[in-house]
């Protein structure tokens, strides 16, 4: 039996440039806020990557969409990059090298890479769109990070565990949300708690109470 939150994880699968994503960082949030003991694993699918045989521009009424189901607004500057091909290759590069190497940041770098794409629209396609952020958070990430053509050997390893996970839970859908609590994977259904972030943290509580688990546990 499960005696210690440290031996519990939280996997969030998302992608910078998904705005789905981005209403459903606020819940990873609260729910790192409420039980900092749990580890966090913040697992970049490259889904928009220009590398993917996949389309990469966005349609007005998702971002409606996601605006009404999650009470946020989009920036009108952000807005105006909708007619573009997203390409997250760098952030996903950049994401799974703080995930390896500096995992205590890796959070707040999504926050602010989050921010400064769907408030600031920045697209974040090249290495210089990465410098404000980089120096802000006082990073020093390998050059080879931000090779726009080409995922690192570690983001396509990573993608291969993101694939791995999704066959679990059967889908592919991002972002998702998943408890893992001994050799039990909970799907945490992030819908419900779009308008309300911090009921998600009750609902985390639910399961660890099944475990005999509170915040309290060490």
């Amino acid at each position: 039996m499960t005696t210690s939150l440290s031996s519990v994880q939280l996997f969030f699968l998302y992608d910078s440039h998904c705005p789905w994503s981005f209403a459903a960082t606020p819940l990873v949030n609260k729910i790192h806020q409420a039980y900092p003991k749990i580890t966090l694993h913040l697992w970049h699918s490259a889904f928009f990557s220009s590398l993917n045989e996949t389309e990469t521009r966005l349609e007005e009424q998702e971002i409606c969409d996601v605006e009404q189901l999650a009470s946020i607004r989009f920036s009108n500057i952000y807005r105006e990059t909708l007619k573009q091909n997203r390409d997250s290759t760098l952030a996903a590069n950049l994401m799974t090298w703080a995930q390896l190497k500096a995992p205590n940041l890796a959070l707040n770098l999504l926050n602010t890479i989050q921010e400064a794409h769907f408030t600031q629209g920045n697209s974040l396609e090249n290495q210089d769109d990465f410098t404000k952020i980089i120096a802000e958070l006082k990073l020093s990430p390998p050059a080879k990070v931000f090779k726009s053509d080409k995922l690192s050997k570690d983001t396509q390893e990573l993608i291969q565990e993101v694939f791995a996970l999704q066959e679990i839970i059967e889908t592919q859908a991002i972002p998702a949300l998943l408890l893992a609590i001994d050799d039990e994977l909970i799907l945490l259904n992030h819908n419900f708690y779009l308008t309300q972030p911090e009921a998600i943290v009750e609902a985390v509580q639910l399961e660890l109470n099944k475990h005999h688990l509170n915040s309290t546990t060490k």
